[in-house]
């Protein structure tokens, strides 16, 4: 696991900057072992990458990583780009795909207020779900939980299929279309997060900032 730097109020004083925070919800399910996991891994490299080459998404976006397969872990917590580090992670274990969400609203409801607390703005934070099975635990109150959340514009909720993923329980839980990667096309979806986060942290809190259809011909995704 890799060492984060963390945070308090100290870091908030240091940089006011709004923040734009994502988790990364990522399947680590024995079924991803292999092929998957390595260009998994990659991805999370080229998507630190992307975001260096932007100063100032560097101090706005906030990343956090959360994984389901043996259990849920936090294995990143909320850190501004500059100081995060892409962990290695293993695959083993089942998908506990529900009680990892239920973990990631929390920690984003959590964060919001540490936000309001010291009075910094923030855009409409992002969950981004990567997952190549369907879950193993209870997931009935995920799709509540997550339509509620973007109808109160608490967050936006993307979830991606892998090959081998349950769309049709995919679609049940998320409130917009899942998309399918196409093969193993990792490292465009994270180049894809990160121009897109880019683009929203350089925006105003509040607006509306059009996103490239990853769906779209030649594109990394498919619906």
């Amino acid at each position: 696991m890799s060492e984060q730097i963390p945070f308090g109020t100290s870091d908030f004083a240091e940089n006011p900057e709004p923040r734009c925070a994502c988790i990364l919800l990522l399947d680590v399910s024995g079924s991803m072992r292999g092929g998957p996991i390595d260009e998994l891994n990659s991805g999370l490299q080229t998507f630190l990458d992307e975001l260096r080459a932007d100063s100032l998404a560097l101090k706005r976006v906030e990343v956090a990583v959360v994984t389901f397969g043996k259990d849920v872990q936090t294995i990143s917590p909320f850190t501004t780009a500059e100081h995060f580090q892409p962990p290695t992670l293993v695959a083993e274990g089942n998908t506990p795909m529900g009680q990892g969400i239920f973990q990631t609203v929390e920690m984003l409801r959590q964060r919001k207020a540490e936000y309001k607390t010291n009075g910094i703005a923030y855009f409409r934070p992002w969950i981004l779900m990567v997952t190549d099975g369907g879950p193993t635990d209870d997931w009935r109150t995920s799709p509540q939980l997550i339509r509620e959340g973007e109808a109160r514009k608490e967050f936006s909720f993307f979830a991606i299929g892998v090959q081998g993923a349950n769309l049709d329980i995919l679609k049940q839980i998320s409130f917009r279309e899942p998309l399918k990667l196409q093969g193993l096309r990792f490292r465009d979806l994270f180049v894809w997060l990160s121009k897109s986060l880019t683009s929203v942290s350089r925006s105003t809190p509040g607006d509306t900032v059009p996103l490239t259809n990853p769906a779209a011909p030649g594109g990394w995704a498919s619906v």
